[in-house]
């Protein structure tokens, strides 16, 4: 029963939450713009390449539906969704050339053109979301994404997916030694591979839309990833397994192209920034409830077996991962181990 009532209470945060998104900023866009050409217009191809029922997928469509009608058709977004403009290796580029406005890469896929990003990779960096939103808009945060401008990149908020787990089709991993040689798929982040090799663990770097096939065919035993991800393509299919870790966040960056960001009139830039921070909050509250909802579904379908890491278990896996974090030390900047709310408390 107390279930039923958080969904009723959810349900109306929602619709108010919509109502309130949708009540603002029209009047500096007073005529109908929807009859005119797409030159006459301003129109934003936004790619990712995750599921439509995705928080992140949601949330385009959400964020196209109130730019739409906050501007009165004059800026159209255009969201294309699972990789179906450009696939997961392709996007970054086709965004700094301009063959696209916008995008939401994770934050694990900037690490190759900005590695100090790679903080948000750390294993147990952060425990809870809250603690990732607040380093995200603080003032080490900021110095991390504007580093992104030198590259076209023009940073305009985060959306979250969640906290990562571990799922295989080797074994059950209660113990971080039951990692010790298995095949584990991952993002393209040196920080993300030294997590594995400090346990022993081989990686391997591919690209998202490829994980479904890469499980299939044996070439990997296993992968890390958020509840949603792991449920809208169906990897739990593949696997026997699932450790609820909470290991390491996955989190995305919302991109624009920095030239075409500047190229925009100043009241647009202003429309874009606002309801991006509107539907930011929205997001947030999204992700946790959907990924409370499918780990319940995991835990009803009865079709991989799961095992729960415990406070004091994290605590042991935090500790033994602790090579990771000397080896960011060493190749980057430590202000931002340093800065990492957790420390802050200490």
């Amino acid at each position: 029963m107390k279930r039923i009532y958080g969904i009723i209470a959810f349900l109306f945060i929602s619709i108010i939450s919509v109502v309130t998104l949708s009540s603002c900023h029209s009047e500096q866009f007073p005529v109908d713009y929807e009859q005119l050409g797409s030159d006459e217009r301003i129109v934003i191809r936004f790619s990712h390449v995750v599921g439509e029922d995705t928080p992140k997928g949601m949330a385009a469509r959400k964020f196209a539906e109130l730019i739409k009608e906050r501007s009165n058709g004059y800026v159209e977004v255009q969201v294309f969704s699972n990789g179906m403009l450009y696939k997961d290796g392709e996007e970054m580029n086709a965004l700094t050339r301009g063959d696209i406005q916008m995008i939401a890469p994770a934050i694990s896929k900037l690490t190759s053109i900005v590695p100090e990003v790679s903080v948000f990779d750390l294993p147990y960096a952060f425990y809870t979301l809250d603690e990732v939103h607040e380093y995200a808009k603080s003032n080490v945060g900021k110095k991390l994404t504007d580093k992104l401008k030198n590259h076209n990149l023009m940073a305009v908020g985060l959306w979250d997916s969640g906290f990562k787990q571990i799922s295989n089709s080797i074994r059950p991993i209660h113990h971080y030694s039951d990692l010790k040689g298995l095949r584990m798929r991952i993002m393209p982040s040196d920080i993300l591979a030294k997590q594995y090799t400090t346990l022993e663990a081989h990686s391997k770097r591919t690209e998202f839309n490829t994980v479904f096939n890469q499980l299939q065919q044996g070439n990997v035993d296993g992968q890390e990833n958020t509840l949603t991800n792991i449920t809208s393509k169906n990897f739990y299919s593949l696997q026997d397994y699932l450790t609820i870790s909470n290991h390491g966040y996955l989190g995305y960056f919302l991109l624009f192209n920095l030239e075409f960001w500047n190229g925009l009139p100043e009241d647009v830039q202003h429309l874009l920034t606002d309801t991006l921070k509107d539907v930011e909050q929205w997001e947030w509250q999204l992700t946790k409830k959907m990924n409370d909802e499918k780990l319940l579904e995991i835990e009803k379908c009865d079709c991989i077996q799961l095992h729960y890491l415990t406070s004091e278990d994290q605590v042991v896996w935090e500790e033994k991962l602790q090579p990771v974090y000397k080896f960011y030390k060493e190749h980057y900047n430590d202000q931002f181990i340093n800065a990492l709310p957790k420390f802050q408390k200490n």
